[in-house]
């Protein structure tokens, strides 16, 4: 149940990584760097709002807990929003400012749902490998989400080339993800209820805004949280710009039929299994750092290979069957070490908190995972943002037909995309195998806490 609150998000990112840029782009009319730039605005304003959502859920004090009256008000509106993001209100082609609206109002409200939902963690488990369960479930849920949406665009809402250059179907996208949004959300916080609501331990003090910037900022001077943002912003990045170009690289360099098109979510589904079953492992044996960087450095040399081989004149004749299938094949692999990574990532926050708690005397479970869904929204931004810019330079217009892009257009995207994905995924790993706090610094710190809890409780 903890899980599926996730696949909100998973919906969440699967339209924005694969389908909002198209859509805006190739079917409203709207400039790739427009769409980028609203994107990009839309991040900094979530820079100061998603933070202090994060504190404002560590200082909710009800009889349900500081996280679920989150969860059971900010789904509705969610819903709503999403439903217009993919059927504009507007008239004519949506402008910058109509777009960073659009957008903003989605973000906040899925920060809303998110980060409450994300903070259970620490709160549920202090065991480091239990915590990494818990986040398997969530990535299974938020993918299960987002490749749900994916199958069901292109076997339903958007089955042809043809469609996918019409509005009709991304509206029923919108309304379709917004139903299922508002019901993991919710169905998340019910099935949870019984373990989680319960008055916190204290009170908070009294809100203010400045002590609220200040507490925030000094939690992001945490050693470990810069470390890790560093690192898990390059790997959220990387996947960013892979998931917004899927919808060019595979019309335009690999030339997939109208099948493979309903195909590839489903492969993709794959490595969302293979994930769930080795990520576990890996953080047994190697721990989350190592795990982490492993995965970015799998996933350049895995997915990087078939470009090399397309630029370098070795590969089968894209279109073909052979072309899809290996291409596939690698895709498949790539995602796994890829999710790997930013699991890894993504589970080392909770080990931040106490090592925060262990500096401050404060736990502040919502501020850092507001700080880790910031880097995540900042990555899928900055992925969208790139991969307009990229549309940009090697200057495919809008619309084009799949068989009508020029060679040296074809060539250019292969390109540009195997440098950016090589610089983003070699950052990635840089920072993420420094990540200072180890499974064993986890464990003696967490013994440290129980003792001095037991040595209080008898002290007469």
């Amino acid at each position: 149940m903890h899980g599926f609150g996730a696949v909100a998000f998973g919906v969440k990112d699967g339209g924005f990584s694969f389908f909002l840029l198209p859509f805006y782009n190739l079917v409203l009319g709207v400039d790739a760097g427009i769409v980028g730039a609203a994107l990009a605005t839309a991040l900094v304003i979530d820079a100061i709002a998603d933070p202090l959502i994060g504190h404002l859920c560590d200082r909710t004090y009800t009889r349900w807990g500081r996280r679920l009256p989150w969860l059971y008000i900010a789904p509705i509106p969610l819903a709503m929003a999403w439903a217009l993001l993919w059927s504009p209100p507007f008239t004519g082609v949506p402008t910058f400012w109509e777009i960073v609206a659009l957008a903003v109002g989605v973000r906040l409200l899925l920060s809303a749902c998110e980060v409450p939902s994300i903070s259970l963690v620490p709160e549920i488990t202090s065991d480091y490998v239990e915590r990494t369960t818990l986040f398997r479930y969530r990535f299974l849920s938020g993918w299960v989400g987002g490749l749900t949406m994916s199958v069901l665009a292109f076997t339903v809402f958007l089955p042809t080339p043809e469609a996918q250059l019409q509005p009709d179907g991304y509206a029923v996208f919108g309304m379709v993800g917004a139903v299922i949004m508002l019901v993991s959300v919710m169905g998340s916080a019910l099935g949870q209820h019984r373990y989680v609501a319960r008055l916190p331990d204290h009170a908070p003090p009294p809100f203010s805004l400045r002590l609220a910037f200040a507490d925030i900022a000094d939690a992001f001077r945490e050693r470990a949280f810069v470390v890790f943002a560093a690192g898990a912003l390059a790997a959220y990045i990387s996947q960013g710009v892979t998931l917004s170009i899927t919808l060019y690289v595979i019309r335009y360099v690999w030339q997939f039929s109208e099948m493979a098109f309903k195909l590839y979510p489903l492969a993709l589904g794959l490595s969302v299994v293979a994930m769930f079953l080795i990520v576990g492992p890996l953080h047994r044996r190697f721990g989350k750092p190592a795990s982490g960087a492993g995965g970015s450095l799998a996933t350049l040399g895995i997915a990087g290979t078939p470009y090399m081989l397309f630029l370098a004149g070795l590969w089968p004749q894209t279109g073909s069957t052979l072309s899809t299938v290996l291409f596939i094949g690698f895709m498949v692999a790539a995602n796994t070490a890829g999710v790997v990574a930013i699991i890894s990532a993504t589970s080392m926050v909770a080990e931040i908190v106490e090592a925060y708690e262990e500096r401050t005397g404060k736990r502040a479970e919502g501020t850092f995972y507001a700080g880790n869904w910031l880097v995540q929204k900042s990555a899928t931004g900055g992925g969208i943002l790139l991969t307009s810019l990229i549309v940009e330079a090697i200057g495919l217009e809008p619309g084009t037909a799949q068989a009508a892009v020029a060679p040296d257009v074809v060539t250019n995207l292969a390109l540009a995309y195997l440098v950016v994905s090589a610089v983003l995924a070699l950052t990635a790993a840089f920072w993420l195998a420094r990540f200072p706090i180890t499974r064993a610094d986890h464990e003696a710190r967490i013994a440290s806490r129980l003792q001095a809890e037991r040595t209080a409780t008898t002290v007469p």
